[in-house]
């Protein structure tokens, strides 16, 4: 595998070539906000807080690989304004309790509303109606809090393969339900991955209870991005 360099707002970096560009800026010390990107998982771009400024266009970081002499432009003031007001729609179009959420404190999206100081989003808030889905044994599935990310769609299976979560309903009712059949039969650790792949609060494994407390979590320690910003 060549190395090739790029910039990333005029820094020099290094990586592999043909690696997703988050990755590589996160090797270089570099954070760019994303919530659908998950190590592991093959990328999607669904949520766009990536957005990076390339030549005269704009690309999803997690799905951009690097290329020698790429030039990127990250932080720019119309990009960071872009990702705040992304996250602000994703505050306004849901329904998001966070003092009562088993997530709060390790919340991506919280974290990020944080960093960007988000007190209220200059949208109007939709207050839609959602259902609790509290059937599973093992799983509640509160569509309240998801952002439709499809991260428990492309990173959850069972021992089959087959996929836990499906889209349900369509256009503005659409939904991430889980599979009755192929979650039947699933552990205690599969539900806490499926917990903990979620960067919200919509996928909680029951019987778990608040075992960290809040002031100690994740997000309570340090900002996001912290571990690459130094």
């Amino acid at each position: 595998m060549a190395f090739v360099k790029f910039t990333i707002d005029g820094k020099e970096c290094m990586s592999d070539e043909g690696k997703y560009l988050v990755e590589a800026a996160r090797e270089n010390g570099v954070y760019i906000p994303t919530l659908c990107n998950y190590p592991g998982i093959r990328p999607r771009g669904s949520c766009r807080i990536c957005t990076v400024a390339i030549g005269v266009g704009t690309f999803t970081a997690c799905t951009t690989r690097v290329a020698e002499g790429l030039e990127v432009h990250c932080a720019t003031e119309e990009l960071e304004d872009f990702r705040k007001k992304v996250i602000e729609i994703l505050l306004a179009e849901g329904n998001h309790f966070c003092p009562t959420c088993e997530k709060s404190g390790n919340c991506e999206l919280q974290a990020l509303a944080y960093r960007y100081r988000i007190t209220v989003p200059s949208f109007p808030y939709m207050f839609p109606k959602r259902e609790v889905e509290a059937w599973h044994p093992k799983l509640l599935k509160d569509h309240n809090r998801c952002i439709l990310c499809k991260r428990c769609i492309r990173g959850i299976t069972n021992a089959d393969g087959k996929a836990l979560f499906a889209f349900g309903k369509r256009g503005d009712q659409i939904q991430i339900n889980i599979d009755q059949e192929t979650s039947k039969d699933i552990d205690d650790d599969l539900a806490q991955k499926a917990m903990d792949l979620c960067p919200v609060g919509a996928m909680i494994r029951k019987r778990k209870g608040f075992d960290t407390p809040i002031g100690r979590r994740r997000y309570d320690r340090q900002p996001i991005g912290s571990d690459v910003e130094g």
